[in-house]
Parts: structure tokens; C-alpha cells; sequence
């Protein structure tokens, strides 16, 4: 076992270099200032706005059937291949407030939506949908609150998303799980028997929320997994930038109690005595999502008794993107969807 553990040190230095690089491609992240963001939430102004949030998480997170409960969608406009529908949920920014999508057509047996990366490109994850498309499996491939199409048009990035704004932040998780929960309506109208999500990064974060809430999906796969909301943005190099203004006014066990409402962990209960299926895939050297955040989660997995797929591959977060691992995950995700169709 030791010896098999300084073998490894060498790649894992190797592969942490390439994460730290190709993380510092992007010059253009800005520290937001800190703010309560209680208006995001529909509280009003209060003298003491952490005890307030604090209360509307814990609120939040009890009765999330309700939190994550919507109207059933309509107004849906298909053109061409390009989807679009209104939001459940109304924010402050109209770009934010209508939904965008690029509908992959496939058979009626299987119909997948899939959410791609925090700040990905537009044409993100349409290569994987292309590859579902000739198998014969339908994909939807939302943009998430604040991206593409939905940026408001003051922002170079999509800091909306994840920011130094608590109810904010709140709000737009909340926001994309029921953009799910309504893209699954529409693929329910055009007469897809069985559906599925697939979720990478914050996509993986707010595709879990969505299938725990929704049973209508039978299956799930989810590249980067972890635990607490609050400590992915603490300790991952993606989120430094957001950590250096939260951390002038909460600190980590406070932030974990305020956006404990959209993290994975509180909710991998909910599983227990489900026959759904899910596969989740994970980078060993993710300096993103942490390792061992990802292994608190499996363990709650244990805990309760829920089956799954479990696959470590030697890479890291942005790694995981490029060959060999992209291919390693593909093959994984496209093999576990296709035992699904039925």
C-alpha cells in the first residue's frame, strides 16, 4: 500500500501542475463585494441578516419537497433545435428569467438532460449529445441561471451563479433545479418515457438536488461529486476569488449552515430504498472539488444503503476534460445510459 503510494506521488504532482495552469487560463475572475442577498430569497431587510438567512436555510432545507417545488412548465418555444421556456422563478435580471436549451432529438425510450460546467462555452457538452444522438438517446442540454443567453449583459463572466452574494447564490440553484424539474415536463409532453440527467460540477450539484426532489428520473450520472455546497467554494482553486470576499464577512461553518438548502449532502438520504441508478465520477487529484469532500459524500452513500457506480479516475477537475480522462468518462457515462434506456 505505501509503495503504491509513492509511486503515485510523481502523476499526482504531474497532474496538480496541469490543474493549477489550465486554472490560470482564465484572467478575467473578478471579487465580487460581499453581500446578504436577503432580498433574493424574499426576506425583507432585517437588523441581524445571518440569524434571518440562517433561519430561511434551515426552513429550506427541511421542507425542500417545497423549496424546490414548481408550477408544471408551458410556453415552451421550440425552434429548430434551439428550446426555450420561462423560468419558474423570477430574479431581478430578464435575461436570467427565461431558459435556454439545445434539444438533441432521439427515440421516445430515453430522453437525458444534461448541465454542463460553471462558465462553460455555449457549445459545452454538445459533442457528448451528438454522440447520445447517434445511439438513438435524446438530449437536452440546459444553460444554466447567468449563462449564454440568460447573462445579463454587464457581465463578462457568470459570477451570478456562485458569488459572494448569499441569497443570490441561493436563489440560483434553486432557480436551475426547477429549470430541470420544467425542461422535464416538456420532454414528458413530447412523449419521452424515461428520463435521466447529467450533471458535470455545478451541473452535478444541481442535477442531484433535481433527482433527489423528482422521481420522474430514473437515472443519473454526475462527473465531480461532493458533499457541502459552502466547502467547495472554500476550498477549490475555481473559487478563490469568491472565497477572498465571503471570508471577510462569514466564516466556513456559518456558510455551510446558510447554503446548506442547495448542498447534496442533507438530501443523499432522501435515496434510501430507491431502485434508480446512478453513476458518479470523480478525479482523484481534483483540486476543485476536493477528494476527500467527494469520499464524504460516498460514505453518506454507504450509510444509507444506496447503490450506485462509484469510478475514481487519475486526474483532476479541469483535467477531466481533456484526453485521455474525457474519453475514460465518456465510455463510462455512455455505457451506463444505454443500460438504462429500458
Amino acid at each position: 500500500m505505501l509503495s503504491r503510494f509513492y509511486s503515485a506521488l510523481p502523476w499526482a504532482r504531474l497532474v496538480e501542475r496541469s490543474e493549477r495552469s489550465l486554472y490560470a487560463r482564465d484572467t478575467n475572475r473578478r471579487s465580487l463585494p460581499f453581500e446578504w442577498g436577503s432580498e433574493h430569497v424574499g426576506l425583507p431587510a432585517s437588523g441581524d441578516e445571518y440569524a434571518a438567512l440562517r433561519e430561511f436555510a434551515a426552513r429550506a432545507t427541511a421542507n425542500s419537497d417545497e423549496f424546490f417545488a414548481c408550477a408544471p412548465g408551458g410556453q415552451w418555444e421550440l425552434d429548430g433545435d434551439l428550446l426555450r421556456f420561462p423560468s419558474a422563478l423570477e430574479t431581478p435580471y430578464p435575461e436570467n428569467n427565461t431558459v435556454w436549451g439545445r434539444f438533441f432529438e432521439g427515440e421516445k425510450d430515453l430522453a437525458v438532460v444534461v448541465l454542463p460546467q460553471w462558465n462553460c462555452p455555449w457549445n459545452s457538452q454538445f459533442r457528448l449529445c451528438e454522440f447520445l444522438q447517434r445511439m438513438g438517446i435524446a438530449s437536452l442540454r440546459l444553460s444554466l441561471p447567468y449563462h449564454h443567453h440568460r447573462k445579463p449583459a454587464h457581465l463578462e463572466r457568470s459570477e451570478y451563479t456562485v458569488s459572494p452574494n448569499i441569497g443570490r447564490t441561493m436563489a440560483a440553484s434553486r432557480q436551475a433545479v426547477l429549470d430541470i424539474r420544467r425542461a422535464a415536463d416538456w420532454l414528458q409532453a413530447r412523449g419521452h418515457r424515461r428520463l435521466a440527467i447529467l450533471g458535470s460540477s455545478i451541473g452535478s450539484c444541481v442535477g442531484f438536488l433535481a433527482f433527489a426532489h423528482d422521481p420522474r428520473f430514473s437515472a443519473a450520472a454526475f462527473i465531480h461529486v461532493s458533499s457541502y455546497f459552502a466547502d467547495v467554494v472554500w476550498s477549490g482553486i475555481s473559487t478563490k476569488h469568491v472565497r477572498s470576499s465571503l471570508e471577510t464577512a462569514v466564516t466556513l461553518p456559518q456558510l455551510r449552515t446558510l447554503w446548506e438548502p442547495i448542498s447534496p449532502y442533507p438530501f443523499i438520504q432522501k435515496l434510501s430504498g430507491s431502485n434508480r441508478k446512478l453513476l458518479m465520477i470523480s478525479g482523484r487529484y481534483d483540486l476543485s472539488f476536493l477528494p476527500e469532500l467527494s469520499e464524504q459524500g460516498y460514505v453518506e452513500f454507504d450509510r444509507w444503503g444506496i447503490s450506485h457506480e462509484r469510478v475514481w479516475l487519475p486526474c483532476g477537475h479541469y483535467t477531466m476534460a481533456r484526453f485521455p480522462f474525457s474519453a475514460m468518462a465518456g465510455y463510462r457515462i455512455i455505457k451506463f445510459l444505454r443500460s438504462n434506456r429500458t
